[in-house]
């Protein structure tokens, strides 16, 4: 079974309710049929005026039957949910009239039912930016407590069942922080770790990257990583996380022998931090491309409900199954 199988199936065993805030963009519309036609959530929602909905629907030929459509202009829920908007933002000058007029934006307004229990998750990002999408839902739905920062990962499956969860990983973050500090990189790490056990299935063993193993370099790239080790460990001393690690000692048993040899997480790491957006970018694009590995994200981790983020490149299957993965995290919280 792939990893985009697997997350359907916990979608349709999750049996969540799932808003799609760009209700007239096609690929979403024609997403949105089959969610529904496969199961995979319990309810559909697009956001957008009922009337250019289906007029985009009928472009498409695609039914709208069994899915909810909302229109946050007409919505008898505008009053609440911008009464909820102004409480979030009033401290930062927000009026309440503006609430009202700022609500009926379809991503504040999808971000917006998710906070407020009326859907479980939700999807965005096929014709917003992601600075679009990740500001609602930090004006919104927010972090989890405990939490400040937002970040991603990717969900890396390659054919090497000797390394990881079965040749799968977690790589993080990949997307979203571009220079962490140590406090960023000891969260990144925590809700990796969360996402290994949703996606992967597997008790997470989280490697600390960087260029030196226990102390064989030093510098100001290392202490921070080193410095993000040490405040995971005193976060949470049951995971298991190592570090500071090379990649090599990180995943491969017989140098993590000889380089890290009292590591309970060297040589069997499945979920790697990377120390930087640059360092974590340019390493799932070199496994994807290289290895042939299946990439599949960025997806967002840390907020206190699901959300995702879309290519605006995206396909109508990308977009299905980006619902897929966001509505099994929706279980997993």
């Amino acid at each position: 079974m792939t990893f985009a199988e697997k997350m359907k199936a916990q979608a349709i065993a999750a049996n969540k309710q799932l808003v799609l805030a760009e209700g007239t963009e096609l690929r979403t519309i024609q997403a949105a049929r089959k969610v529904v036609d496969e199961k995979l959530a319990k309810t559909v929602i697009l956001v957008g005026n009922h009337d250019a909905v289906a007029q985009a629907a009928k472009s498409v030929n695609t039914s709208l039957e069994g899915i909810t459509v909302v229109d946050p202009v007409t919505s008898q829920d505008r009053s609440a949910f911008a009464q909820e908007y102004y409480e979030l933002r009033k401290h930062k000058g927000m009026s309440l009239e503006e609430a009202y007029d700022g609500i009926a934006d379809p991503l504040r307004w999808g971000a917006m039912m998710v906070r407020l229990g009326k859907a479980d998750a939700m999807v965005a990002g096929a014709e917003n930016t992601t600075g679009n999408v990740l500001l609602a839902a930090f004006n919104i739905i927010k972090t989890k407590p405990g939490i400040k920062y937002a970040s991603s990962c990717f969900v890396m499956a390659t054919d090497k069942a000797e390394y990881g969860a079965n040749g799968s990983f977690i790589f993080a973050d990949c997307a979203t922080i571009p220079n962490p500090t140590a406090e960023q990189l000891a969260e990144i790490a925590e809700a990796s770790a969360l996402s290994c056990k949703t996606f992967l299935n597997a008790e997470p063993k989280v490697a600390m990257l960087s260029y030196s193993t226990m102390g064989s370099a030093k510098g100001d790239l290392v202490d921070k990583v080193i410095t993000a080790t040490r405040l995971i460990k005193e976060k949470l001393p049951t995971l298991a996380v190592d570090g500071e690690l090379q990649l090599d000692a990180a995943i491969v048993p017989s140098v993590a022998k000889s380089k890290a040899p009292s590591s309970t997480v060297a040589g069997g790491a499945n979920t790697l931090i990377f120390p930087d957006l640059q360092a974590g970018n340019i390493g799932y694009k070199l496994v994807q491309r290289l290895a042939g590995a299946e990439a599949y994200g960025p997806i967002l981790q840390g907020f206190a409900k699901p959300i995702s983020d879309l290519s605006r490149g995206c396909s109508v299957e990308d977009i299905v199954v980006t619902s897929a993965i966001t509505l099994a995290q929706a279980a997993a919280n």
